[in-house]
C-alpha cells in the first residue's frame, strides 16, 4: 500500500472541493472495495477523503410518489426498510442476493455503484490489464475468461460489473443525484456506466470530483410481478458473483403486459438492458412463451462471447425465460427465503 493523506470532509461541497484539489483522490465510505484494491495495490490513490460523517443517510418519500435514497445509507439497511421491501422487491431481494451479511451491513449505495471489476487479472498485478494500467493489454482476452462480458466488450477489456444492486436499478428506471464542481444535477441511472470502448479505465461518466449523493426511485416498484433471478456456480457467499442474474419488473393487467423492465448482470460492463426488444412484449399475452422466446433472442442478438464463456449465451437465453415464468407465477409474495439468508448454501 503506498502513501496517502486523508481528510474528512464537513459537507458535500467541502467533499467536492478537497477531491478537485488533489489529484488521483478517492471518496472513502465504508471502504469494502477500495480498501482491498489499496492493500493489493490494484488502486494508489494520493489522498483519502472520507465522506462518512455527510448527512446522506436518510430514506425519504418524495413528492412524485417515490423514494430517495441517500448514498450512504447500507445496504442492509436499505434491504430491510419497510417501504423498499413492500414496494420495491425487487431490489430488495437483489440487495440480499449479493455478499454476506456482514459486507451488506457496511457497504453503502454509493459504493455499491461504483464497485471495480472482480476480474482476476484486474486484481492480479503481475498481469496485463487495460482498467488498471491503460495500454497494458488484456490478460482475459486469450486467457481465463468464464466470467467476463459476452455483450458490449472491446478488444480492450472484456471484464463485467459485479453489483446486484445496479441490476435491479437499471431494471427500476432509478435516477442519481450527483454533487460536482457545477452544483448538483440529477442522472439517469442507465448513463452512469460506460462501456469499455478503447478507455476501459475511465468506468462511469462521473468527473472525478463528483459524489454521488442520493438514489432517486420511481413510483413504479413492480411490487405484484417481480423477479431477481441469480445464476452462480453454487449459493454461497464465496460464490456471491453471479454468471447471469435477471431483474424483472411486470406490470400485468387482464393477462396482458402494460409494462415491463428486464436487466441482465454479469454479461457486461454495466447492467443490459434492451428497451426497444421490452417495447415488442407490451400488449403481448403474459403466458406468451413463443414472444418471451424471441424477446430474449433479441437481447442476446449482439452476443459475442470468447472460448470460455460461449455457455452464457444460452444461459442467459434460459434465465430470461425463467424470470417471466416466476414474475408471472408468484403475486406480491414475501422475500424469498434465500434472499432471508435461510438457504444454508
Amino acid at each position: 500500500m503506498n502513501r496517502f493523506s486523508y481528510a474528512r470532509a464537513q459537507s458535500v461541497a467541502d467533499a467536492v472541493r478537497l477531491h478537485h484539489a488533489t489529484p488521483d483522490a478517492e471518496f472513502l465510505a465504508s471502504g469494502t472495495n477500495l480498501v482491498d484494491l489499496m492493500r493489493e495495490n490494484v488502486m494508489r490513490p494520493t489522498a483519502i477523503i472520507d465522506i462518512t460523517r455527510l448527512p446522506l443517510r436518510d430514506i425519504e418519500a418524495t413528492p412524485e410518489g417515490g423514494l430517495r435514497i441517500g448514498a450512504l445509507v447500507t445496504n442492509s439497511a436499505l434491504a430491510w426498510d419497510a417501504r423498499v421491501s413492500e414496494r420495491y422487491p425487487l431490489l430488495a431481494e437483489a440487495i440480499l442476493a449479493g455478499a454476506s451479511a456482514q459486507i451488506r451491513n457496511a457497504a453503502t449505495v454509493g459504493g455499491n455503484l461504483l464497485q471495480r471489476t472482480r476480474c482476476l487479472y484486474f486484481y492480479d498485478t503481475a498481469t496485463y490489464c487495460n482498467k488498471r494500467a491503460p495500454g497494458s493489454g488484456c490478460g482475459a482476452l486469450d486467457g481465463v475468461n468464464r466470467m467476463h462480458a459476452i455483450l458490449g466488450a472491446s478488444a480492450r477489456c472484456i471484464a463485467t460489473h459485479p453489483s446486484d444492486m445496479c441490476v435491479a436499478l437499471e431494471a427500476l428506471d432509478a435516477t442519481l443525484h450527483v454533487a460536482g464542481r457545477r452544483g448538483m444535477r440529477a442522472l439517469p441511472f442507465d448513463a452512469l456506466h460506460r462501456l469499455p470502448g478503447h478507455t476501459p479505465h475511465r468506468e462511469t461518466t462521473l468527473a472525478d470530483e463528483e459524489l454521488i449523493t442520493a438514489v432517486e426511485l420511481p413510483h413504479e416498484g413492480y411490487a405484484r410481478h417481480f423477479t431477481y433471478l441469480k445464476l452462480r456456480d453454487r449459493q454461497s457467499y464465496a460464490f456471491a458473483f453471479a454468471l447471469v442474474p435477471v431483474a424483472l419488473g411486470l406490470r400485468i393487467e387482464d393477462g396482458v403486459m402494460h409494462t415491463l423492465a428486464c436487466a441482465l448482470g454479469g454479461v457486461a460492463h454495466r447492467p443490459w438492458r434492451d428497451r426497444e426488444a421490452e417495447a415488442l412484449l407490451i400488449g403481448r399475452a403474459a403466458d406468451d412463451t413463443r414472444a418471451i422466446a424471441r424477446y430474449a433472442d433479441a437481447m442476446l442478438a449482439q452476443a459475442d462471447p470468447r472460448p470460455g464463456n460461449g455457455f452464457k449465451v444460452d444461459l442467459a437465453r434460459h434465465a430470461i425465460v425463467r424470470a417471466f415464468e416466476l414474475a408471472r407465477a408468484h403475486e406480491s409474495r414475501p422475500l424469498s427465503a434465500q434472499a432471508r439468508g435461510e438457504d444454508s448454501a
